[in-house]
Protein backbone atom coordinates (compact mmCIF):
# COMPACT_ATOMS: atom_id res chain seq x y z
CA UNK A 1 0.00 0.00 0.00
CA UNK A 2 1.38 3.15 -1.15
CA UNK A 3 4.67 1.58 -2.49
CA UNK A 4 5.07 -0.25 0.93
CA UNK A 5 3.53 -3.79 -0.21
CA UNK A 6 6.25 -7.18 -0.55
CA UNK A 7 6.93 -7.56 -4.28
CA UNK A 8 5.86 -11.44 -5.24
CA UNK A 9 6.78 -13.22 -8.01
CA UNK A 10 4.01 -14.93 -10.00
CA UNK A 11 3.02 -17.90 -8.65
CA UNK A 12 2.90 -21.44 -10.16
CA UNK A 13 0.66 -23.97 -8.97
CA UNK A 14 -2.78 -25.73 -10.18
CA UNK A 15 -5.00 -23.05 -9.14
CA UNK A 16 -7.41 -25.10 -6.95
CA UNK A 17 -6.86 -22.12 -4.41
CA UNK A 18 -5.63 -18.79 -3.93
CA UNK A 19 -4.95 -15.86 -1.48
CA UNK A 20 -8.12 -13.65 -1.35
CA UNK A 21 -8.20 -10.23 0.39
CA UNK A 22 -11.85 -10.11 -0.10
CA UNK A 23 -15.16 -10.66 -1.98
CA UNK A 24 -17.46 -8.04 -1.81
CA UNK A 25 -20.61 -6.36 -4.12
CA UNK A 26 -20.54 -2.80 -5.29
CA UNK A 27 -20.46 -0.86 -8.49
CA UNK A 28 -17.67 -1.32 -11.28
CA UNK A 29 -16.86 2.48 -10.64
CA UNK A 30 -14.16 2.65 -13.41
CA UNK A 31 -13.24 1.91 -17.21
CA UNK A 32 -15.45 0.56 -20.00
CA UNK A 33 -17.89 -1.16 -17.90
CA UNK A 34 -18.40 2.01 -15.36
CA UNK A 35 -21.90 1.75 -13.75
CA UNK A 36 -22.43 -2.23 -13.78
CA UNK A 37 -23.37 -4.14 -10.84
CA UNK A 38 -20.43 -6.14 -10.07
CA UNK A 39 -18.69 -8.46 -6.77
CA UNK A 40 -15.23 -7.71 -6.92
CA UNK A 41 -12.50 -10.92 -5.79
CA UNK A 42 -9.74 -9.00 -4.86
CA UNK A 43 -6.89 -11.15 -4.62
CA UNK A 44 -3.69 -10.86 -2.50
CA UNK A 45 -0.38 -9.59 -3.55
CA UNK A 46 1.03 -7.85 -6.21
CA UNK A 47 4.45 -7.65 -8.42
CA UNK A 48 4.80 -3.67 -8.41
CA UNK A 49 4.92 -1.44 -6.00
CA UNK A 50 3.46 1.88 -6.61
CA UNK A 51 3.08 4.70 -4.16
CA UNK A 52 -0.21 6.03 -5.50
CA UNK A 53 -1.65 2.76 -4.85
CA UNK A 54 -4.17 2.95 -2.07
CA UNK A 55 -5.23 -0.41 -1.65
CA UNK A 56 -4.26 -2.96 0.57
CA UNK A 57 -3.86 -6.30 -0.50
CA UNK A 58 -0.92 -7.71 1.81
CA UNK A 59 -3.46 -9.26 4.13
CA UNK A 60 -4.94 -11.96 2.57
CA UNK A 61 -6.39 -15.66 3.42
CA UNK A 62 -5.91 -18.64 1.79
CA UNK A 63 -9.58 -19.85 -0.19
CA UNK A 64 -10.53 -23.24 -1.87
CA UNK A 65 -12.08 -22.32 -5.39
CA UNK A 66 -15.60 -23.85 -3.63
CA UNK A 67 -15.29 -21.32 -1.12
CA UNK A 68 -14.59 -18.31 -3.43
CA UNK A 69 -17.93 -19.80 -5.49
CA UNK A 70 -19.85 -20.32 -2.27
CA UNK A 71 -19.13 -16.32 -1.93
CA UNK A 72 -19.95 -14.96 -4.90
CA UNK A 73 -23.27 -16.97 -4.66
CA UNK A 74 -24.24 -14.49 -1.35
CA UNK A 75 -24.72 -11.79 -3.96
CA UNK A 76 -26.69 -11.10 -7.11
CA UNK A 77 -24.56 -9.42 -9.41
CA UNK A 78 -23.31 -11.65 -12.95
CA UNK A 79 -20.37 -9.88 -13.57
CA UNK A 80 -17.03 -10.68 -11.30
CA UNK A 81 -14.32 -8.28 -10.95
CA UNK A 82 -11.24 -9.84 -10.05
CA UNK A 83 -8.97 -7.46 -9.15
CA UNK A 84 -5.93 -7.00 -6.73
CA UNK A 85 -2.91 -6.06 -6.20
CA UNK A 86 -1.88 -7.87 -9.95
CA UNK A 87 -4.73 -10.57 -10.14
CA UNK A 88 -2.67 -12.63 -13.00
CA UNK A 89 0.27 -13.32 -10.51
CA UNK A 90 -1.99 -16.61 -9.64
CA UNK A 91 -3.29 -18.97 -11.47
CA UNK A 92 -6.86 -17.81 -11.64
CA UNK A 93 -7.51 -19.98 -15.20
CA UNK A 94 -9.51 -22.25 -13.35
CA UNK A 95 -11.31 -19.39 -11.37
CA UNK A 96 -12.37 -17.91 -15.07
CA UNK A 97 -12.85 -21.20 -16.58
CA UNK A 98 -15.57 -22.34 -13.40
CA UNK A 99 -17.18 -18.70 -13.51
CA UNK A 100 -17.78 -18.59 -16.93
CA UNK A 101 -19.22 -21.95 -17.14
CA UNK A 102 -21.79 -20.42 -14.53
CA UNK A 103 -22.72 -17.70 -16.33
CA UNK A 104 -20.91 -14.68 -14.99
CA UNK A 105 -19.37 -12.25 -16.54
CA UNK A 106 -15.37 -12.06 -16.40
CA UNK A 107 -13.54 -8.77 -15.94
CA UNK A 108 -9.79 -9.00 -15.32
CA UNK A 109 -7.93 -5.56 -14.25
CA UNK A 110 -4.00 -5.85 -14.73
CA UNK A 111 -0.80 -3.99 -15.13
CA UNK A 112 -0.21 -5.71 -18.16
CA UNK A 113 3.00 -7.43 -17.06
CA UNK A 114 2.41 -10.65 -16.57
CA UNK A 115 0.45 -13.16 -19.03
CA UNK A 116 -2.17 -15.90 -18.66
CA UNK A 117 -3.76 -17.88 -21.06
CA UNK A 118 -7.54 -17.22 -20.08
CA UNK A 119 -10.41 -18.57 -21.78
CA UNK A 120 -11.88 -15.77 -24.72
CA UNK A 121 -14.79 -14.63 -22.67
CA UNK A 122 -12.90 -12.74 -20.16
CA UNK A 123 -12.50 -9.12 -20.24
CA UNK A 124 -8.60 -8.05 -19.34
CA UNK A 125 -8.77 -4.06 -18.47
CA UNK A 126 -4.89 -3.02 -18.89
CA UNK A 127 -3.81 -0.14 -16.38
CA UNK A 128 0.07 0.59 -17.32
CA UNK A 129 2.51 1.55 -14.44
CA UNK A 130 5.31 3.20 -14.42
CA UNK A 131 8.99 2.01 -12.52
CA UNK A 132 12.10 4.38 -12.75
CA UNK A 133 10.40 7.13 -14.18
CA UNK A 134 9.43 5.04 -17.16
CA UNK A 135 5.88 3.02 -18.65
CA UNK A 136 6.47 -0.43 -18.26
CA UNK A 137 5.70 -2.26 -22.06
CA UNK A 138 2.67 -4.54 -22.20
CA UNK A 139 3.23 -8.01 -22.83
CA UNK A 140 3.19 -9.01 -26.73
CA UNK A 141 0.95 -11.92 -26.00
CA UNK A 142 -1.15 -10.23 -23.63
CA UNK A 143 -2.13 -7.14 -25.89
CA UNK A 144 -4.57 -8.54 -28.46
CA UNK A 145 -6.52 -10.02 -25.20
CA UNK A 146 -6.68 -6.51 -23.70
CA UNK A 147 -10.38 -4.68 -23.85
CA UNK A 148 -9.00 -1.51 -23.28
CA UNK A 149 -6.52 0.54 -21.56
CA UNK A 150 -6.92 2.71 -18.17
CA UNK A 151 -4.16 5.36 -17.61
CA UNK A 152 -3.72 7.29 -14.58
CA UNK A 153 -3.49 10.88 -14.88
CA UNK A 154 -1.63 13.18 -12.22
CA UNK A 155 -0.59 16.58 -13.08
CA UNK A 156 2.03 16.53 -10.08
CA UNK A 157 3.93 13.42 -10.82
CA UNK A 158 5.89 13.74 -14.09
CA UNK A 159 5.52 10.21 -14.96
CA UNK A 160 1.91 10.06 -14.96
CA UNK A 161 1.55 13.43 -16.48
CA UNK A 162 1.09 12.18 -19.78
CA UNK A 163 1.08 8.58 -21.79
CA UNK A 164 3.32 6.63 -23.81
CA UNK A 165 2.94 4.26 -26.24
CA UNK A 166 3.08 1.07 -24.51
CA UNK A 167 1.59 -0.95 -27.42
CA UNK A 168 -1.56 0.17 -27.73
CA UNK A 169 -1.60 1.32 -31.44
CA UNK A 170 -1.28 -2.03 -32.78
CA UNK A 171 -4.76 -3.10 -32.03
CA UNK A 172 -6.30 0.60 -31.70
CA UNK A 173 -7.45 -0.48 -28.00
CA UNK A 174 -9.44 2.25 -26.51
CA UNK A 175 -7.45 4.65 -23.68
CA UNK A 176 -9.55 5.37 -20.72
CA UNK A 177 -7.46 7.95 -18.96
CA UNK A 178 -8.51 8.14 -14.52
CA UNK A 179 -7.50 10.75 -12.07
CA UNK A 180 -5.25 9.54 -9.41
CA UNK A 181 -7.07 10.34 -6.09
CA UNK A 182 -3.95 12.04 -3.97
CA UNK A 183 -5.82 12.36 -1.18
CA UNK A 184 -5.55 16.14 -1.75
CA UNK A 185 -8.46 18.50 -2.88
CA UNK A 186 -6.60 20.79 -4.55
CA UNK A 187 -3.98 18.09 -6.52
CA UNK A 188 -7.03 16.24 -7.09
CA UNK A 189 -9.19 19.10 -8.70
CA UNK A 190 -5.58 19.57 -11.16
CA UNK A 191 -5.55 15.88 -12.12
CA UNK A 192 -9.01 15.74 -13.31
CA UNK A 193 -8.32 19.71 -14.96
CA UNK A 194 -5.42 17.36 -17.01
CA UNK A 195 -7.10 14.32 -17.72
CA UNK A 196 -10.12 16.22 -19.43
CA UNK A 197 -7.77 18.39 -21.38
CA UNK A 198 -5.93 15.16 -22.81
CA UNK A 199 -9.05 13.57 -23.29
CA UNK A 200 -10.34 16.57 -25.74
CA UNK A 201 -6.91 16.86 -27.07
CA UNK A 202 -6.14 13.54 -27.87
CA UNK A 203 -10.07 11.83 -28.21
CA UNK A 204 -9.41 9.62 -25.10
CA UNK A 205 -12.45 8.75 -22.82
CA UNK A 206 -12.76 10.10 -19.03
CA UNK A 207 -13.15 7.84 -16.42
CA UNK A 208 -13.87 9.04 -13.14
CA UNK A 209 -14.11 6.50 -9.96
CA UNK A 210 -17.28 7.00 -9.31
CA UNK A 211 -17.45 4.15 -6.73
CA UNK A 212 -15.41 6.41 -4.72
CA UNK A 213 -18.00 9.67 -6.01
CA UNK A 214 -20.91 7.60 -4.67
CA UNK A 215 -18.89 6.39 -1.34
CA UNK A 216 -18.73 2.71 -2.10
CA UNK A 217 -16.42 0.43 -1.52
Amino acid sequence: MFGKNKILKPEDHDGSYLDVVEIFPTIQGEGPLSGHGATFVRLGGCNLACDFCDTQFDEYQNLHLKEIIEKLDDFSAKLVVITGGEPLRQPIEKLCEELLRLNYHVQIESNGTIYRDLPKEVKIICSPKVTNGKYHQIRPDLLARILAFKFIISANQEEYSNISQVGQKEYDTPIYLQPMDEYDEVKNKKNQDLAVKLCQEHNYILSLQIHKILKLK
